[in-house]
């Protein structure tokens, strides 16, 4: 069991295993404050690397600061290859609570405290976490472009946009990744999936469990699970692999058991 028996994605010049891990659900309810097992989630995080994760994914926004903070104080110094991807342009009112707030300036300072407790000089890979429909979407790429530029960031990537927001970032500076909701029973995303497809962006899903008939007890992919043996959140990881090459799934996940469930369906073919 692991994470490498995936394959691959190419993020500029880092190669990732295909099998990542997103860091949210290390928190409290709400993605709001501490989690409830503190030593359970720092477990989560050091088992997911022995399992050959080394593709973190993370957010300023989730805790908000805890899940970064838990990041840094069980794997700091990190293993030589190990990416962790992080991302700002949220800003957290309580629980549940979300709002967009990507002004360059509201950016940069979220960069700088990112790079603060994460115990980084350079993120490899900084994400715009939403598009704030408030401030010129050129305004918000072109301070991560300032932030590349300056050395604080490695790479670029996008989050909750749109094909055609990806076409425009791109004529601002390089976009390595874009994360979008997307499952097999949730496929708004596909125009942006494709447009990732053409151009060898790694596409990350978020929620990929999704919702929707097909998976739900009943539907196709428990069905396929039933016939192969495995649980539905298996088969659901398993159909994100097999839906593209450029698909790096990054299931979430505060037990060490799930976490082995999850990885487990790296070599999994439906």
């Amino acid at each position: 069991m692991s994470a490498a028996d995936a394959g691959t994605v190419t993020l500029g010049d880092l190669t990732v295993n295909r099998m990542g891990y997103g860091a949210m659900r290390i928190t409290g309810e709400g993605i709001w404050g501490e989690p409830r097992d503190r030593d359970e989630c720092k477990r989560v995080l050091r088992r997911a690397v022995d399992l050959g994760v080394n593709f973190i994914d993370t957010a300023d926004s989730y805790g908000p600061d805890v899940s970064e903070q838990l990041i840094a104080e069980e794997l700091h110094p990190y293993p030589d290859d190990l990416v962790i991807a992080t991302k700002g342009g949220f800003i957290r009112h309580g629980p549940g609570s979300w709002h967009a707030d990507c002004h360059p300036e509201r950016l940069k300072q979220c960069c700088e405290g990112s790079l603060r407790r994460l115990k980084l000089d350079r993120i490899d890979v900084y994400q715009l976490h939403t598009v704030d429909h408030n401030v010129p979407f050129a305004d918000s790429v072109g301070a991560l472009k300032e932030l590349r530029d300056e050395g604080k960031i490695r790479h670029v990537g996008l989050s909750n946009a749109s094909a055609a927001q990806l076409a425009e970032a791109r004529e601002i500076v390089g976009i390595v990744s874009m994360q979008n909701r997307y499952s097999a029973g949730d496929r708004g995303s596909e125009e942006a999936l494709e447009a990732c497809e053409q151009q060898g962006i790694p596409f990350i899903p978020w929620f990929p469990l999704g919702a929707g008939r097909a998976t739900q007890p009943g539907g196709e992919l428990d069905q396929a699970a039933n016939e192969k043996g495995v649980t539905l959140a298996q088969a659901a990881l398993a159909w994100l692999l097999g839906r593209s090459e450029v698909m790096l799934p990054i299931p979430g996940t505060s037990s060490v058991e799930h976490l082995e469930e999850n990885v487990a369906a790296a070599g999994l073919s439906l």
